[in-house]
């Protein structure tokens, strides 16, 4: 017990004697540019204890701090918070080309960092390659067994032609993860997997990095995965504290890192042990004798003394005090009783009251307002940058040809439109917000969507669709008449369509008008030809992502807009197809695009697809009211035209008015449309133009079929021709005048602008 007692003893000794060494300024402060404050120091009688004492290496050309428990860790700040800013080497493992084994030496590191922690909210885990993997292993369990805590995989892409522009670190040559753990002693392993292709891929990229960094300090780029230098170093936050508790810590005054006479003791937030902070009033080092020094305010004109008619007085135990000149009397400050004459004292008294109360309502009144001004624009410009307005300005630098918005409304013209946003005004909601009814002061009747956006990352769809709308200027597509960023959640305000959606004319009985057969082919007509404007007609190809009759409304003419463009996407003139994550409704989304995130104008033509089938049969593109095989109507249809039933499933509504002829070629159409390959599916221009050469014939009567109930059963069931062309029309009904008809229908497709 003796000598576990003369072993404490010595330990309090040589704390206290590196305190004041390091007091005394007889020890160095700095390594390079870093500087080294107590508890840290470059010497065990300089540092608080063994484990905060950094090694400075003078043998480069500019001296660089490590940390003397691991000398790995190089040391790049230090802050007295509880901070440590450090970089960690990186891990590489590089595949030899020809037999796929690893040729790298650092492949493996080792960390005991004890008792520094890493920031378990502040650190990713980084991989960089082609197919490669890191993983960080935590070592330091009671049971001795090794157990992974962060994995990350990133692949190689798989595109025949390499991306040209920086990519996102989202898995595809980069992925990044948190580190949701508190680790002192880890593994970091870099690992190469080998595929198939890997090949094709190590040829390209034949090594794998990973490293840990501070959460936003690394970008990645395309060009690191060729010129990556693996000796460059990133940023790491570890966590450090001293001791156990405060309240451990001061049953020992001796023992007791809070040196300073002015200092607090504060529990680690995080994990075990305490930091020292200076009191208010002082600043400094809280971790030294005489760290702590006071903070003179009245140097700094931090104090609130009657400028011109009291002094100010700093005390040095922290505070001060405003002095009254002589033959005055008072506290001297601002907010306080002033200075006043002492003769007359109490009429000096009534007037000072007085003045006082009446100048403190005043003066309250202006700053309430003054404050409430500021804040309202504070808060403004600070939703303006939380809802995208900065993003907004670039995207609409970048498209400069494109119309600018129509308006920017106010929140409080919003809020007078909606009688502030009553549940009496809503007309819709969904996953991507709801949809009130507005009345502008000029009577113009409005929709006004309030977007439910949940976390930054959806910001991006909100400012997607109004650049979108900006662009797009075509009778079937909703107009966009402005927005508004002032609010907690942006507003976008449109164009009112006053009768509702397709679909709920479709389905749903209480808000049904009735759709005739010529108004939903025309409805078909309408809708094809924006789609086709949007892939065809606009600066570059706009994919509107979500193609269905939820999403197409109807004005008072029942003429056809295509809405809600926020999981749209813009195709790059010089690209056919964009690798995305999957969005769309399921019974609409194109399977290909399903099973391979490459996203293409011919995923529009499948969706459309599938609302010609709606159109068509009356039935929902998702039901669980029909049997297990047919719940989706695309499966549904194409059954039903291989059996030759088309009869059986054409809307009830419609049988009795619709041209046979008519219903057959557009329920060939929709097959073409739905096919599952996408290079065998027709484009938007070339359905728009069979639908809109169907249509014409109705129109024009060109052609009359009047067929027999036995001849229009036969036509029906019969398999529907396959002979959709994409040159020209290539139907019963059209004649020698098909070349004529074709000019017509282009035309056409381009008279919305």
């Amino acid at each position: 017990m003796g000598f576990h007692l003369n072993q404490r003893l010595l330990l309090v000794i040589l704390t206290a004697a590196a305190a004041a060494a390091a007091e005394e300024q007889k020890c160095p402060t700095k390594c390079g540019n870093v500087n080294i404050p107590f508890p840290f120091g470059l010497t065990e009688l300089c540092s608080l204890n063994t484990s905060f004492i950094i090694t400075c290496n003078k043998t480069l050309s500019q001296p660089i701090p490590f940390l003397k428990i691991d000398p790995k860790v190089r040391v790049l700040d230090i802050s007295l918070d509880g901070q440590l800013h450090v970089s960690l080497p990186v891990a590489t493992s590089c595949v030899n080309n020809t037999i796929g084994e690893s040729e790298d030496e650092n492949w493996l590191f080792e960390f005991k960092l004890k008792p520094f922690h890493l920031s378990s909210k502040q650190n990713k885990l980084t991989v960089l390659g082609g197919d490669a993997a890191g993983v960080v292993y935590d070592q330091g369990s009671r049971s001795g067994r090794l157990y992974i805590t962060t994995a990350c995989v990133s692949v190689y892409s798989g595109l025949d032609k390499e991306p040209t522009n920086d990519e996102s670190c989202s898995g595809t040559f980069c992925c990044e993860t948190p580190i949701q753990q508190r680790l002192s002693e880890f593994y970091i392993y870099s690992a190469n997997i080998i595929i198939n292709n890997f090949t094709k891929s190590f040829q390209s990229y034949p090594c794998g990095y990973t490293f840990l960094v501070k959460d936003g300090a690394y970008n990645f780029s395309m060009t690191h995965l060729i010129n990556f230098n693996r000796t460059n170093t990133f940023p790491v936050v570890l966590d450090w504290a001293v001791g156990n508790t405060c309240i451990d810590a001061q049953k020992n005054a001796s023992s007791y890192a809070c040196k300073s006479k002015y200092s607090e003791c504060h529990n680690a937030i995080v994990g075990p042990g305490y930091h020292c902070k200076c009191s208010t009033g002082f600043q400094g080092n809280p971790y030294l004798p005489h760290g702590c020094q006071d903070v003179d305010e009245c140097t700094e004109e931090s104090d609130d003394c009657l400028k011109g008619r009291s002094t100010c007085s700093n005390d040095p135990e922290g505070s001060y005090t405003c002095l009254c000149p002589k033959g005055y009397e008072g506290d001297g400050k601002i907010n306080g009783s002033g200075c006043v004459i002492r003769s007359n004292r109490k009429i000096i008294i009534a007037f000072s009251v007085s003045g006082s109360i009446l100048a403190l309502l005043g003066g309250t009144l202006f700053v309430c307002c003054t404050l409430k001004k500021r804040k309202l624009n504070r808060l403004k410009e600070h939703f303006f940058q939380l809802n995208g307005g900065q993003l907004l300005q670039q995207q609409i630098g970048r498209y400069s040809g494109s119309n600018e918005l129509t308006k920017i409304f106010t929140v409080e013209e919003l809020k007078d439109a909606t009688h502030n946003f009553s549940e009496e005004m809503v007309l819709g909601a969904g996953g991507e917000g709801t949809v009130y009814k507005g009345i502008l002061p000029d009577n113009r009747t409005v929709a006004i969507k309030k977007s439910r956006i949940s976390n930054p990352n959806q910001i991006e769809h909100f400012i997607n669709e109004v650049i979108l709308l900006c662009q797009i200027n075509h009778r079937n597509v909703v107009k966009l008449l402005g927005c508004c960023l002032e609010t907690e959640v942006p507003l976008l305000v449109y164009e009112f369509v006053p009768h509702g959606t397709v679909y709920d004319h479709l389905h749903d009985q209480t808000k049904s008008l009735r759709l005739t057969w010529k108004r939903r082919l025309q409805i078909a007509v309408e809708t094809s030809g924006a789609l086709a404007y949007l892939h065809s007609a606009t600066n570059a190809p706009i994919v509107h992502r979500d193609v269905k009759t939820s999403n197409i409304l109807l004005d008072h003419n029942l003429t056809a807009k295509v809405s809600d463009f926020g999981a749209s996407k813009i195709i790059p003139l010089d690209r056919s197809q964009l690798t995305t994550l999957v969005m769309g409704t399921l019974g609409y989304l194109d399977p290909q695009y399903f099973h391979s995130s490459q996203l293409t104008e011919k995923s529009d033509v499948y969706s459309f697809g599938v609302v010609l089938v709606e159109l068509l049969t009356g039935e929902k593109a998702l039901s669980f009211e029909r049997p297990e095989a047919h719940r989706n109507l695309a499966v549904h249809f194409h059954s039903s035209m291989n059996e030759g039933g088309l009869l059986n499933i054409v809307d009830s509504r419609i049988i009795d008015e619709a041209n046979v002829e008519q219903l057959t070629d557009v329920a060939n159409i929709a097959r073409h449309c739905l096919r599952l390959k996408g290079e065998e599916r027709p484009t938007m221009r070339e359905v728009a133009m069979e639908l809109e050469g169907i249509n014409t014939v109705e129109k024009h009567q060109w052609e009359k079929v009047n067929l027999s109930s036995e001849e229009t059963e036969t036509l029906l069931k019969a398999t529907p021709s396959s002979s959709f062309s994409v040159d020209g029309v290539n139907r019963r009904s059209m004649h020698s005048g098909s070349d004529t008809l074709n000019r017509i229908i282009s035309l056409s497709l381009t008279s919305g602008r």
